[in-house]
């Protein structure tokens, strides 16, 4: 049995390094757990793989909680996940204190001209990404022109539009089923057992909330586990989706403060999911300053990953027989290709909020953009490199003059 200690050295140095969005994520996991030591076996971690795209919410860190399950049973899992969100989570609180702080300084207002820049072309280069995975033949293709016009032309809900996408695909992309022996059944009352236990854990203290302090954090409360259940595709998939309620249907932030979440998001380690915190902390800091904002993002953050672990610690059991079920492979493929038109919709959305104004052209973030995008899509340079060099532009452009 591999020592928690052990476990807790590799876990945790996967947590403080894990930059660059979930392929790098799940990269540095494949080489510490599969490559440097025996912890999991390539069929394994693939089957693991699978099984965390499919579901809704971060797949990397649940793919680390499968990991510490598999090696410890629950205690391993909640290790390992919550040393993959911890690190992240801490910075995000650093970073949306000081932005509640001091984010309406002209000289950070002209920072993040150059943040903003670089995340449209960051979008652009997840849509690039993904659809080179994703896009495997016409009717991939022709489920994300779908998914992108019931967007962007029809105002479609998100989730309606992952669910159709799954069932086109559990339909008419089945996958073909591995040979050999089933794994063996789970009994349903453990699954059961886990589930209600998992619930409980989860909505607890959203009841407490509703009934001692009712308002915003209860909204939250409420909106961010709906939320955990409909993010399937990451952070860039629902990002659109999450924009329109906290900007159009609560006001918790504007426009312009959900473009500078996703920028400094994109600066820190753990999921990218980790943004809603980010949000969650500056609407509470609005309404009442550093006290509610503290207490906004460790609300989020409760919401946002006990379902995780509620669908890993379920699920996990059956992954092993994930080979032979070849519909689901069908509906996740559909789902992913779903998500191509689901962030071009977003890219498009956000193209529009940075380098427009009252429909007037900025070209400062226009110019920006351009050296983000030769810099991240023809140099290749890394990320956490570029976005620094666009704060400095938009700081050079804008905030000198």
């Amino acid at each position: 049995m591999t020592p928690l200690s052990e476990m807790t050295r590799v876990f945790g140095r996967i947590g403080l390094l894990s930059f660059g969005g979930p392929a790098a994520q799940i990269a540095l996991m494949h080489k510490e757990l599969v490559e440097d030591r025996p912890w999991l076996t390539e069929a394994q971690f693939l089957r693991a793989l699978s099984f965390c795209m499919l579901l809704p919410g971060p797949e990397a860190m649940q793919l680390a909680t499968y990991s510490g399950w598999r090696m410890r049973g629950v205690t391993g899992g909640l290790l390992a996940g919550l040393l993959f969100v911890v690190p992240g989570a801490l910075v995000i609180m650093a970073l949306a204190l000081a932005y509640g702080l001091y984010g309406q300084l002209p000289l950070v207002q002209s920072l993040f001209i150059g943040v903003k820049a670089c995340v449209v072309v960051i979008v652009i280069q997840a849509l690039i990404k993904v659809g080179k995975k994703a896009l495997k033949g016409p009717v991939h293709v022709a489920i994300a022109v779908a998914s992108f016009l019931a967007l962007f032309a029809l105002n479609a809900p998100f989730p309606l539009v992952i669910v159709v996408a799954a069932c086109v695909g559990a339909l008419t992309l089945k996958g073909e089923a591995e040979g050999g022996a089933p794994a063996p059944k789970t009994p349903l009352t453990a699954t059961l057992k886990t589930v209600a236990l998992w619930l409980v854990i989860w909505f607890a203290p959203v009841l407490v909330l509703a009934l001692v302090a009712p308002g915003i954090l209860v909204d939250m409360a409420k909106f961010f586990s709906t939320l955990a259940v409909v993010t399937f595709g990451g952070a860039y998939a629902v990002l659109a989706y999450m924009t329109q309620a906290v900007v159009g249907d609560f006001g918790w932030l504007t426009t312009a403060q959900m473009v500078d979440a996703l920028g400094l998001a994109e600066t820190t380690p753990g999921p990218l999911i980790l943004v809603t915190q980010f949000v969650a902390m500056v609407a509470g800091f609005k309404a009442g300053g550093v006290g509610l904002a503290l207490v906004a993002g460790l609300v989020t953050l409760w919401v946002t990953f006990a379902p995780c672990f509620l669908w890993i610690f379920a699920g996990a059991p059956y992954i092993d027989r994930l080979a032979h079920m070849p519909r689901l492979s069908g509906a996740l493929s559909a789902i992913t290709a779903a998500v191509v038109g689901v962030i071009a919709n977003l890219g498009l959305w956000f193209a529009g909020a940075v380098f427009f104004d009252a429909g007037t052209v900025q070209p400062v973030p226009l110019v920006i953009a351009v050296i983000a995008a030769a810099l991240l899509l023809w140099r290749k340079w890394d990320m956490l490199v570029v976005l620094p060099i666009c704060a400095t532009l938009g700081l050079v452009f804008v905030g000198v003059a």
